[in-house]
């Protein structure tokens, strides 16, 4: 893990900016103490974080439990009761991952994968634009369409015009021309400015920003437009800080309710983000899903047993770490070292950051998440694939994750079956003649996303020297994240030094430059090779 620290130490000062604010963010829309989303956060990376076979997913609080949170707390009779159900869901999830249940997040779609990826970059930009001119902080942690306050996410965007701060607004302006500016430019010019992150720059930027103008009745940033970390006076106020489960309430039958809706919605959200962290990988790294659902269970035991929300991977800090050039684990477990550092030693400091400052950290998040350029490739690769990812963007903008997730995977069933999905299994024969492995895999006539584990699993299993012969001659339908799985697979096939023939009516392909020339020719998403 230590080859890369060249790389994760950066990011992981990345994430730690980006996880601080949410960690707070969470919990005050969870109507809990906002050490609990600190505590959730620390864990997420330092335990998480080591037991978890991803090597750039990042676990902590989530924003899709916060209802779910806010609920049980009021109908369990208080914080301390439902620690209970966070323990036991805990449990349960170890279950799911001693039980192989990790497999379900291969039948998700891949373009309801990149509509989920999508949707909450929009919901990330339109949630930070407020926070970024200095309005209505609180509702920039809230990721559902409609607020706790009231209002909506359209609403807080038209209550900007009235409600914009100057100092806020002119620091998150600097900040953000800063990080276009650092990664566009300045990047590419000098190493230093790859070592030194942009991020980190503009953080400290604006704490020198916030020290000088303190005292400016134009440009002074108010506390409520700050961090806010809980700030313990001694040792004895921060380990009061902690929380314990009441136990003597694990006979009530709401509180098993309650952990059975942690551990599935929490188990649920962390397969869809393994899968869509996997998706945007530069290195293609296979995440093993059922030793995530351990993972996240031994976290959210740990996190319920000292006060700590419900613990799942989480895609903003995710992807974060990846496009800040996080390459191994060690960035998620450095970056909750940061957290635990941090809010011992230095927490007034921390009190210094101007949130539009993290927003506009959040705002560049959000838009490499949801670039425009997505949309034009979604549409091109045709309806089969771009309905459901429009179906999944418009749910989680307007609702919610789950919901969203939901719509846009019913209209990917729907496209599936107006195909016609029969006989889609494939045939894996091996053969080791000559002393040699030689590998031959058939598709059958249809193929679809529901043959996405299966798949995925024999490639990955393939012995190194391995010759593959890959038969499409009987295929008629290849759908689009098969295709994925085979292109993310050569990228791999040449370390493993893995020859792959691809077989079909169209004649014999023997190299992997063809090989992925061939899927291109497609016309976008009908992929008929017969």
């Amino acid at each position: 893990m230590f080859k890369t620290i060249k790389n994760d130490l950066p990011a992981s000062i990345v994430v730690f900016f980006v996880a601080l604010p949410l960690c707070l963010g969470i919990a005050l829309a969870s109507g809990a103490p906002l050490f609990s989303g600190l505590i959730a956060g620390i864990i997420g990376g330092i335990v998480v974080g080591g037991l978890s076979g991803s090597k750039v997913g990042v676990s902590g609080p989530a924003a899709g439990l916060a209802a779910i949170v806010l609920t049980a707390i009021g109908t369990l009779g208080g914080y301390e009761n439902f620690l209970v159900a966070v323990v036991l869901g805990g449990i349960i999830q170890l279950l799911f991952g001693v039980l192989k249940a990790g497999i379900i997040g291969y039948y998700f779609p891949s373009s309801v994968i990149k509509g989920m990826l999508t949707g909450i970059g929009i919901i990330i930009i339109l949630k930070q634009i407020p926070n970024f001119f200095g309005y209505d902080e609180e509702s920039a942690w809230d990721f559902g369409f409609f607020e706790i306050d009231g209002g909506n996410t359209f609403s807080e965007l038209f209550n900007i015009v009235n409600n914009i701060h100057p100092g806020a607004s002119l620091i998150g302006i600097i900040s953000l021309a800063l990080l276009i500016l650092w990664d566009k430019v300045l990047s590419k010019k000098h190493k230093i400015f790859e070592i030194i992150q942009g991020p980190f720059t503009v953080v400290v930027l604006g704490i020198i920003f916030f020290i000088l103008f303190k005292n400016s009745d134009l440009l002074s940033i108010s506390q409520k437009h700050l961090v806010s970390v809980p700030i313990p006076e001694d040792a004895t106020s921060f380990l009061n800080q902690f929380s314990f489960p009441n136990f003597s309430a694990i006979t009530n039958t709401d509180v098993w309710v309650t952990a059975f809706t942690i551990a599935l919605v929490a188990s649920l959200e962390t397969l869809l983000c393994v899968e869509a962290t996997d998706k945007i990988d530069p290195h293609k790294n296979v995440t093993p899903t059922n030793r995530e659902l351990l993972a996240q269970g031994t976290g959210n035991i740990l996190s319920g047993l000292i006060g700590g929300l419900p613990i799942t991977q989480v895609i903003v800090r995710s992807s974060a770490n990846i496009q800040s050039g996080g390459r191994s684990k060690m960035s998620a477990i450095i970056h909750g070292f940061l957290l635990l550092i941090s809010v011992i030693l230095i927490p007034r400091l921390l009190n210094m950051i101007p949130l539009s400052v993290l927003a506009a950290i959040l705002l560049v998040v959000g838009y490499k998440l949801a670039k425009p350029a997505l949309f034009k490739k979604m549409f091109n690769l045709g309806w089969k694939q771009s309905v459901p990812f429009f179906a999944t963007v418009i749910g989680i903008v307007f609702t919610d994750l789950l919901v969203g997730i939901g719509l846009g995977l019913a209209v990917g069933i729907v496209v599936i079956l107006l195909k016609s999905y029969q006989n889609s299994h494939f045939l894996h024969i091996e053969d080791k003649s000559n002393g040699k492995h030689k590998i031959k895999m058939s598709l059958a006539e249809e193929v679809t996303f529901f043959n996405k584990g299966a798949i995925l699993k024999e490639l990955d299993s393939l012995p190194r020297d391995t010759y593959l012969e890959l038969d499409l001659t009987k295929t008629r339908y290849l759908d689009y994240d098969i295709i994925e799985i085979l292109e993310d697979f050569l990228f791999k096939a040449g370390e493993r030094n893995i020859d792959i023939k691809l077989v079909s009516k169209r004649g014999v392909v023997e190299n992997p430059s063809s090989f992925i020339q061939f899927f291109k020719e497609r016309p976008k998403s009908k992929l008929s090779l017969s």
